[in-house]
């Protein structure tokens, strides 16, 4: 076990702990991404999606905690792999050298990620605390109608969409960053993985980001 704790800690190790988990929350993102697209197919429809998961409990609550585990451990090595680079570059050449070098995706991707984390806290304190915990105002098991009453607030609706494409932002670069870390940068296939990420990361962003748009403005117009 020491060789492979060795290796972990290793600056490659980390590298290849946060390729692992970050595909691990891209493949996630896409499934969360089609059940929320349910939404656009009625209430009806939604929450018999959600009362389907809910009844296998069990089973949802051990993916939850192995999600949980995976964000861990991918904020945890990309701290880790921030401070290492920043120690680093720690003369002001290098610090010119690194700006010189690298994209914006790149130099702001732990800002990025914070902003992400700060909303993750926020969005399981409201509609998943709500979704599992108790209904607020909404009929009980009403699960659309508690999206209605959070997205009816314009700064929570805001606070969604600006977040959600601030994920798209750190996407694009992760998704490319990750195939990288497996050596696939080659010349013929890297502007290949560049179009997919970047196709992704925009999926990702105005697929996530349509639901407070659709429901606020729903709340607008009264319905």
């Amino acid at each position: 076990m020491g060789w492979l704790l060795k290796s972990l800690n290793s600056s490659i190790g980390k590298k290849i702990v946060m390729a692992v988990t970050g595909l691990s929350l891209i493949l996630f993102l896409v499934v969360h991404l089609i059940n929320n697209i349910l939404l656009y197919a009625g209430r009806e429809v939604f929450n018999s999606n959600v009362a389907m998961l809910d009844s296998v409990k069990p089973f949802v609550r051990v993916v939850e905690v192995i999600l949980l585990l995976i964000f861990f451990f991918h904020i945890y090595n990309g701290l880790r792999l921030w401070f290492q680079n920043r120690k680093a570059a720690s003369g002001k050449y290098a610090v010119n050298a690194s700006s010189e070098n690298s994209s914006v995706y790149s130099r702001t991707m732990v800002l990025s990620g914070s902003i992400i984390l700060i909303f993750l806290i926020t969005h399981l304190a409201t509609i998943w605390n709500a979704f599992n915990f108790g209904m607020g105002h909404a009929k009980p098991h009403d699960y659309y109608g508690v999206l209605e009453e959070w997205f009816a607030n314009p700064f929570y609706a805001l606070f969604y969409v600006i977040v959600m494409f601030l994920l798209g932002f750190h996407l694009n670069h992760a998704f490319q960053s990750a195939f990288q870390t497996f050596g696939l940068n080659h010349k013929k296939y890297t502007p290949l993985i560049e179009k997919i990420g970047t196709i992704y990361a925009i999926v990702m962003a105005v697929g996530f980001a349509s639901v407070p748009i659709f429901f606020y403005i729903s709340s607008l117009g009264g319905n």
